[in-house]
């Protein structure tokens, strides 16, 4: 009866100790979490200085990761098999300008666990942080350089389409000057 019972207390410290390495282990990924990001905003995460500018949507952060914006679809610049398409180059350029050779923090979003935080093409997903706080997924989208990308589910869904409905009610960005689809 003792030595079942010091077997049920060691199996039991194990297991408890195991889950505590599961849990610490998950919450240290390679960007900040979710949970994370609710708490304490755009200061959780891991700051990554942005290398390059793939397109409006997708940057490359040091030493070589890509990160694909959460929520948002710009027009294309860098498609191999489509042009550049209207309003794409301004909205290259618009995150250039808010983030290229600079440090910004990315921020994962839980929906995207099960997918390891990766799109089919293997990027990262993520939001991305600028040091004053403001999410650069979030200006995209308000400055009429994007459209809310909600084919896949995501933490800010709904406040991203109610910003392009604000957008577009306002011209502002693509919506000037784009033919709609």
């Amino acid at each position: 009866m003792v030595v079942r019972l010091k077997q049920f207390l060691l199996l039991s410290l194990l297991a408890g100790a195991l889950a505590g390495a599961c849990l610490a282990a998950s919450q240290s990924s390679i960007v900040g979490t979710p949970a994370q990001s609710e708490n304490v905003g755009a200061r959780a995460g891991e700051r990554r200085k942005v290398v390059r500018v793939v397109d409006g949507d997708t940057i490359v952060v040091s030493p070589n990761e890509k990160v694909r914006l959460i929520g948002v679809d710009t027009p294309e610049t860098a498609h191999r098999k489509k042009s550049v398409a209207c309003f794409g180059k301004e909205a290259k350029q618009f995150t250039r300008d808010a983030v290229e050779g600079k440090t910004i923090r990315l921020v994962l979003d839980n929906v995207n666990t099960k997918r390891n935080h990766k799109d089919k093409y293997r990027r990262t997903l993520a939001y991305a942080y600028l040091d004053d706080g403001t999410m650069l997924n979030r200006e995209l989208i308000r400055q009429g350089y994007a459209h809310a990308y909600t084919r896949f589910p995501f933490r800010q869904l709904a406040e991203f389409r109610e910003l392009e409905r604000a957008a577009r009610a306002e011209a502002l960005g693509l919506w000037s000057s784009c033919p709609l689809n």
